[in-house]
């Protein structure tokens, strides 16, 4: 069953078009995961199904009801996690929470059986009296969550929630996402970490220049490169001739470079590996590490966008 659907959406920013007649589903129960580079679409997309921002074409339809003609009632139903911590500084925690569940109209003693469950469910239910001041990043990323589903939404809308937290924080927070999940929320999911999206996500989706390029299961879309593998070569003295002859191989697909490493993306490298190191030989390019990894979504993206994700 559907619960999130984008039909032919567009939107434009004077005369760039952002988001290019794009049509999406996502399931009801499902960690869907959105990936794009930067300036793809993917933030106004997400500003669109929230609500934040209306489109110039199409519909968006949450739970069966057009956010065109429902917003307030649609916006009931969504959490939001923006990139952006939203906290108040002056309000201890709980204050955050009560704030905010008030906003979504509860009152009384389910509020503040919410607020009770929501500090609980971050772990933050020890530090309920304190301010936002005294946390940490990581701390600020949990009660920013809290604010988002303190009213349990149907649909909670996580974009880049763990950016630039601790380890420890971090998979707290993606834990946070499996269990809100197991109790029945759907969840859009968006992350410069293909680490987490690949953790997480029951399907995913990859937008490019405003239109959805690939959409499906992690496996699905692997095995779109399961010929593919991926060199890593570290180097000494690489020059610019070496990777352009290297490019010019007809078994390679794509090079990338990095100062002194190369990722070299092509088909069984095992056979066309002597060649590759007789190109940097002949070049007076020492090797100094090389080793072949498994495809990974990290290659997916590339060979879609032809760009790196955190580029």
């Amino acid at each position: 069953m559907s619960f999130v659907r984008l039909h032919n959406v567009v939107k434009r920013y004077g005369d760039k078009l952002s988001v290019d007649h794009l049509s999406l589903t996502i399931k009801q129960g499902e960690v869907f995961g959105l990936l794009g580079p930067n300036g793809a679409g993917k933030s106004t997309t997400i500003k669109m199904i929230s609500g934040l921002l209306q489109s110039d074409q199409g519909d968006i339809e949450i739970d069966g009801l057009s956010i065109r003609k429902n917003v307030l009632e649609v916006k009931s139903r969504i959490g939001v996690v923006p990139q952006e911590i939203a906290v108040y500084e002056n309000l201890s925690a709980k204050e955050n929470l009560t704030f905010f569940g008030k906003l979504y109209g509860l009152r009384g003693k389910e509020l503040a059986a919410r607020v009770d469950e929501a500090l609980e469910f971050v772990g933050l239910s020890d530090r309920r009296s304190d301010k936002p001041g005294t946390f940490s990043g990581g701390m600020k990323r949990r009660l920013n969550i809290a604010c988002a589903v303190v009213h349990g939404p149907k649909l909670i809308i996580m974009d880049e929630p763990t950016v630039g937290i601790d380890p420890q924080s971090r998979n707290h927070i993606l834990e946070s996402v499996q269990v809100l999940n197991q109790r029945g929320a759907t969840v859009i999911y968006t992350s410069h970490y293909m680490e987490e999206v690949e953790a997480i996500s029951t399907r995913i989706g990859v937008i490019d220049h405003g239109r959805l390029i690939a959409n499906g299961s992690l496996k699905d879309l692997m095995a779109q490169i399961s010929q593919e593998e991926k060199l890593l070569i570290e180097t000494e003295g690489l020059s610019a001739a070496a990777v352009e002859e290297i490019e010019r191989h007809a078994a390679v697909k794509r090079v990338s470079r990095e100062e002194g490493k190369l990722e070299i993306y092509l088909n069984h490298s095992q056979a066309y590996l002597q060649d590759i190191l007789f190109i940097l030989s002949k070049n007076d390019v020492r090797i100094e590490s090389l080793k072949s990894v498994e495809p990974d979504l990290e290659t997916l993206f590339l060979m879609l966008t032809g760009r790196k994700l955190r580029d």
